[in-house]
């Protein structure tokens, strides 16, 4: 067996089944679930007939690299999105449709990283924020580099602080994760970061990785997100060199079964990434990817499925505001709440005393320089019905002020 695998940690989910372990919450109150990021609202009809159609395409093996249509509809999506120069992706290079932004984040770092490098300082890092995706973490670790964590405070605005990473670190640097907005913090990284973390790319030679599969989720309709290939394209970089970004459709559209994303970016490292995946085996169905043409390309279930969050977010909070330190985030479905007492005592008290399942913070990050930036805090998840998250603040009001 691969012995990499023993350097894996217990997944978050783990490690709260075991905090839950034993406990019999009360039988009168049904469960309402905060924890999982996985949305509950309802796939857009016109994309589940679209794949009903075009279920006789089982017939056929799919391209790795995906039909020319989706990868046309994903080109414009993104022009039209992040106000890229019209033809500057060529679809053909700068393009892969992937099963989901999990896969593709893992399967990532085993085509970039070059374990064999030679550095007095020591082997590859790769370089991810704190707290965390974890799927960056162990796919640092399977493709033999050192996690290295960029530790994410109240203090900046629970944003990774590149000013603070020495020139070392950057020297061993191979790969950076971001993820923006932030899971679990929802926190946007700004223009000036990104053009920043660009120009490091550039001086030390390592790829920029940059999750955004939150990024079609925000309160302003004036203000979306900026994204990684946008700021490369303000910079006149419009070849996108070193920087590679992953959407999803599991957010956005309401359909993480539908298991669609996409990858773009460096047609240099895309080229190297379709060669792994050729032999990884990772295709996307044909029904799937006539499915997501027609997802990618309507807007009005997206402002919907938005409108539906700000609802629940404008709700919870004016219910928790009073009693509990928590704001509304700059993108993304989650609640990055600070907690009155230790935060896995506050998750399991939660779940005894009124049925609510929410995860600990700490479960999400790392121990690093000297802290772990999760430890108290809570995520909570608004991925269910309105009336559900309504009823989940009222009872984590009412325990909090039991406690």
């Amino acid at each position: 067996m691969n012995p990499d695998l023993d350097l894996l940690q217990p997944y978050p989910f783990e490690r709260l089944k075991q905090l839950k372990a034993g406990i019999e919450p009360p039988a009168g109150l049904s469960h309402i679930p905060l924890s999982i990021g996985e949305p509950k609202h309802a796939a857009p009809g016109f994309v589940t007939e679209e794949l009903i159609t075009h279920l006789h395409t089982l017939s056929s093996y799919p391209l790795t690299k995906g039909m020319v249509e989706l990868r046309g509809a994903i080109s414009d999506w993104l022009i039209r999105r992040f106000n890229l120069p019209a033809e500057s992706l060529d679809i053909e290079q700068q393009i892969l449709p992937v099963n989901g932004t999990r896969e593709a984040l893992f399967a990532f770092a085993q085509a970039i990283v070059d374990r064999n490098t030679d550095s007095s300082e020591g082997g590859p890092l790769v370089v991810m924020p704190n707290p965390f995706y974890q799927i960056y973490e162990g796919a640092a670790l399977l493709a033999g580099a050192e996690p290295l964590f960029l530790n994410a405070t109240a203090d900046n605005r629970y944003l990774p602080d590149f000013d603070a990473v020495p020139e070392a670190v950057w020297q061993r640097c191979q790969l950076i994760y971001i993820c923006s907005p932030g899971n679990p913090t929802g926190a946007v990284i700004g223009e000036a970061a990104l053009k920043q973390l660009i120009e490091l790319a550039d001086r030390y030679d390592f790829i920029i990785a940059s999750d955004e599969c939150y990024s079609e989720l925000y309160p302003d309709e004036s203000q979306p997100p900026v994204g990684l290939l946008e700021v490369a394209a303000k910079m006149g970089r419009n070849d996108y060199k070193r920087c590679v970004v992953f959407h999803s459709l599991s957010k956005r559209s309401n359909l993480p079964g539908l298991r669609s994303g996409f990858v773009a970016g460096d047609a240099e490292v895309l080229s190297r990434f379709l060669l792994y995946r050729t032999y990884h085996g990772c295709a996307m169905p044909p029904a799937s990817q006539h499915a997501s043409i027609k997802a990618w390309q309507d807007e009005q279930h997206v402002e919907t499925n938005r409108e539906l969050y700000r609802q629940k977010f404008d709700a919870v909070l004016e219910i928790l505001s009073p009693v509990l330190e928590v704001s509304r985030p700059d993108a993304g479905f989650y609640l990055w709440a600070r907690t009155p007492i230790n935060e896995c005592e506050f998750a399991q008290g939660l779940f005894a005393a009124k049925n609510i399942t929410v995860l600990p913070g700490s479960y999400l990050s790392r121990d690093a320089h000297g802290e772990n930036p999760g430890s108290g805090h809570v995520r909570m998840a608004l991925v269910a019905t309105l009336e559900s998250c309504i009823e989940a603040a009222h009872r984590i009001r009412d325990y909090i002020e039991t406690i």
